[in-house]
């Protein structure tokens, strides 16, 4: 028999009636009864991993609660009460946990590492940062479309140290974003206390130097949780801005249950553990005479049928069986692709206008479509690209942004989760460094783990010949057609880079768009006027020869044509790739067996460059073909140097006759 004492946290309920005061009771209830479970089934070796988030129900409960049910959440991995009091099944929740194809990433990923849209609720990933971000473009798209919504979003106060939170406050603070921040400030990140994590003296004073109203509540008090949340929500939903939320909490276990909590002074845990939220709101409820013990029993048998019913049924289901066709099949977000043929005249312009005019015309098609990157909107970029697009399009669409790669990116895919598509601009190639992890471990990853299409294009200026040094000319295509879910396009012609812009952008997928600048205005082609597309995986060939096969993309095209134009006596197979993720395996295949030889041209250096996997498949799959070894063209393995005689030393393009020769003498 339940008896009830005073409770150590002061409450309010304020105007708060029976009804809800019970019903925080209940969601409360409800993770910790689960959780208490999942500590006897990690135990008995049926749940492989668990990270408790015992102490901090009422954080999860309060900010869901307060929130309304289309509105998303972005939870962390002690955010179970975030999943319950959306009232996911807990069938599929225990799915999830054990792996079974009833949860949400089909066996791919554990524990909270999922999203679902049915739900409004997107998952965390390991490197924790990005998600704020992501919220950042689910509160853009919820402002453009003028949804009224608010965006939650979580994080620890260890992860206030990544620069990925700096971005994203800055980002909301600066567009005005609908975004509630929310600091579960529970004292240790795994084993590193708070006094190792930073130096002032509480987190929500962060939120000052962005210009972002802050607030410090009490994460153990879930009526001055839901009551401040659900105030604050209600006046955000009003006047959009962001919020930051500071919770003073405790992590009553270990980071997770393997780790312990053995470098916890145990004063400071039997502190908190006075400070227990269910306890003492259930003391408190019992006190004010709104629970009684008999219904407390009622409500915990209750769950516990709930938790035992959902076990049993997600036990019963079948293991997953691998399937190589359904994981590769996966990756990718499915895309219909629509051939678009132009129907207009032509015009002679440079690469450049073509990258413009592809770019304007699908703004002008996808009324959904946002672009956004440094200086783009009135200066018009870097390159001129995008000038007058603001005059056309307005700044809700034609976004300037803040020196933050990151962020922009994960803003980019906070948009495809709502609906949207965005095209982002590195202002160079070189920069996407900065926005490297949202790339490969977000975007690239989405699909596959919980089958959310990324619908991002990332415009990639990139190449030497330009003398820009080190930092501004790379081309670093290598960095991501090793990554798995991404698609990488490097056209080298006017006509192909506005119709594969076109495509990129049509596409739910993310891809690296990668235009070489030393081609922006050197290179003229008579392009339709029109709106077009052209189909990923198609090479061009551009001359048909017997003697060999010429393999290269992007600036090295015109560098293969520019040779074989001085040496009228090779006649060669020259494949322009046009993109190399997806790869046209068929066009090198089937050239390299008519011709016997290969050599394959690129502008990147050597080491671990396409070229190095392109000769690889040819030497696996035409060995019996060849009549010489496959050989590699690229540039020095040095950084890209300023100088233009170190730089033309340094570049491909000039060692590429002698090599060619090479391979037909031998």
């Amino acid at each position: 028999m339940l008896t009830s004492t005073k409770s150590a946290i002061q409450y309010d309920k304020k105007n708060l009636d029976n009804k809800t005061l019970l019903q925080l009771y209940k969601t409360m209830l409800k993770p910790r009864l689960i959780e208490e479970k999942m500590l006897i089934l990690l135990r008995q070796g049926k749940v492989s991993k668990w990270f408790s988030g015992i102490g901090q129900e009422a954080i999860s409960v309060g900010v869901t609660m307060a929130l309304q049910s289309d509105e998303y959440i972005l939870p962390m991995h002690r955010n179970l009460g975030v999943f319950t009091t959306r009232d996911i099944p807990l069938e599929r929740l225990f799915s999830q946990w054990q792996g079974k194809a009833n949860g949400f990433t089909k066996g791919r990923d554990r524990s909270f590492h999922f999203g679902t849209q049915e739900f409004h609720i997107v998952g965390m990933i390991s490197h924790l940062g990005p998600q704020l971000g992501v919220a950042d473009g689910i509160a853009l798209a919820s402002k453009l479309q003028n949804k009224n919504q608010v965006t939650a979003v979580f994080t620890g106060e260890g992860g206030t140290s990544e620069g990925d939170f700096h971005e994203a406050l800055n980002v909301a603070a600066v567009w005005q974003l609908p975004v509630i921040f929310c600091i579960e400030n529970n004292g240790y990140g795994l084993s590193t206390p708070t006094s190792e994590q930073y130096f002032c003296k509480d987190l929500a004073d962060r939120g000052k130097g962005y210009g972002i109203d802050s607030f410090i509540l009490d994460g153990n008090n879930i009526l001055e949780v839901y009551g401040k949340v659900l105030k604050l929500a209600e006046s955000i939903r009003k006047r959009p801005r962001p919020i930051l939320i500071e919770f003073k909490t405790f992590r009553m276990r270990g980071h997770e249950e393997a780790s312990g909590t053995k470098y916890v002074p145990s004063e400071l845990i039997k502190e908190w553990e006075a400070k227990d939220p269910i306890n003492n709101y259930r003391n408190y409820l019992l006190n004010l005479g709104v629970l009684t013990t008999a219904q407390d029993e009622q409500f915990q048998m209750a769950i516990k049928a709930e938790i035992d019913q959902a076990l049993q049924a997600a036990g019963a289901e079948e293991a997953i069986k691998a399937d190589e066709s359904v994981e590769l099949g996966d990756v990718y977000a499915p895309f219909d692709y629509q051939n678009v043929e132009p129907k207009s005249n032509t015009e002679d312009i440079r690469f450049i206008d073509a990258i413009s005019q592809g770019l304007r015309q699908s703004m002008q098609r996808h009324k959904n479509l946002v672009i956004m990157g440094q200086d783009i909107a009135e200066y018009g970029g870097a390159f001129k690209i995008t000038e007058g697009f603001v005059a056309e399009f307005g700044k809700d669409r034609v976004r300037n942004t803040p020196i933050c790669e990151s962020a922009i990116v994960e803003t980019g895919m906070g948009l495809s989760i709502a609906g949207m598509k965005s095209v982002v601009e590195m202002q160079f190639a070189d920069f996407v460094s900065s926005g490297f992890n949202p790339i490969v471990n977000y975007l690239a990853k989405s699909h596959y783990r919980w089958s959310e299409k990324a619908d991002v294009v990332v415009r990639m200026p990139c190449g030497a010949g330009v003398a820009a040094g080190p930092f501004h000319s790379q081309t670093n295509e290598a960095w991501f057609t090793k990554t798995p879910g991404l698609k990488v396009v490097y056209p080298a012609f006017p006509y192909d880079a506005k119709g594969l812009l076109a495509t990129a952008i049509n596409d739910p997928n993310p891809v690296l768009f990668f235009e070489h600048k030393a081609l922006y205005r050197s290179i003229r082609q008579e392009v339709p006027t029109d709106y077009f597309t052209i189909p990923f995986g198609e090479a061009a060939l551009l001359k048909e020869g017997s003697d060999i096969t010429i393999i290269t993309y992007g600036a090295g095209v015109h560098w293969a044509l520019d040779t074989l134009a001085k040496n009228e006596d090779i006649n060669a197979d020259l494949i322009d790739l046009r993109t190399l993720q997806p790869l046209d395996v068929e066009a090198i295949y089937k050239s390299v067996k008519k011709t016997g030889r290969a050599i394959i041209l690129q502008e990147d250096s050597m080491f671990g460059g396409i070229a190095s996997d392109l000769s690889a498949m040819i030497m696996e799959n035409c060995f019996e073909y060849l009549d010489a070894p496959v050989k590699r063209v690229a540039s020095m393995e040095t950084p890209i140097p300023f100088i233009n005689q170190l730089e033309e030393q340094y570049l491909a393009k000039g060692k590429f006759e002698e090599a060619l020769r090479g391979v037909l003498e031998y």
